[in-house]
């Protein structure tokens, strides 16, 4: 089971991260082509002044009226992409797979990133919770994508303790990480990829277009 995982089940999730990716852009992109408003009015400045103005923390109205969740949303989501990128024990099997690797960083920073990106997961869901709002909106489904964005994490922090057989711990991480990669393009999770269009849209839409029915 070890060996299936750690090698033909992360290819295949690999492709379903890739193919799936694709096939959702080509979706979305493909019938903008006959729209007469998207395209036309898509200005590549104000794109990327939307884009740039929203991966600034506190750089919005609406970010600055949730201090504090926009504080743990641009913790988590930082932690949640670049750690898994610099943990030494990835870019050693980037470099055993492909011949290189780019450095990692010390095993205390993805230590306390690990633990960051667990607690983010936590906030969000007594989040749905308490606040009235959002719950409103909340479906069982909302924790299950939580759980599943979460679950390399607490694993990967077990095995490096080695709370449990270790070789268990690894191939559960091993195991929720492929499913992670694999249900981004085809859940909620897909705004990792649609971001920068939709920003690239609403930003054209009200900057170049002037827009104001939204």
């Amino acid at each position: 089971m070890y060996e299936f995982v750690r090698g033909p089940l992360v290819w295949l999730a690999f492709a379903a991260l890739i193919g799936g990716g694709v096939w959702r852009l080509v979706a979305l992109i493909g019938p903008t082509r006959k729209d007469k408003v998207i395209l036309p009015y898509l200005h590549p400045g104000y794109a990327v002044r939307s884009l740039t103005h929203w991966l600034v923390p506190y750089n919005t109205v609406n970010m600055r009226l949730r201090p504090l969740f926009t504080m743990v949303s641009f913790l988590f989501h930082i932690c949640l992409l670049v750690s898994p990128l610099f943990l030494a024990a990835h870019t050693e099997v980037f470099a055993a797979t492909f011949g290189f690797a780019w450095g990692s960083w010390p095993g205390a920073w993805a230590d306390w990133m690990t633990v960051i990106v667990i607690a983010g997961g936590v906030f969000f869901a007594l989040r749905r919770i308490a606040d009235p709002t959002v719950r409103y909106v909340t479906r069982w489904t909302d924790f299950a994508l939580l759980a599943v964005v979460i679950a390399p994490f607490v694993t990967g922090l077990l095995a490096h303790l080695q709370v449990g057989p270790y070789r268990l711990m690894l191939t559960l991480h091993i195991v929720t990480g492929c499913i992670w990669l694999a249900a981004i393009p085809w859940t909620r999770l897909v705004h990792m990829i649609f971001f920068p269009l939709t920003r690239a849209y609403m930003g054209s839409e009200f900057g170049f277009r002037n827009a104001r029915d939204w």
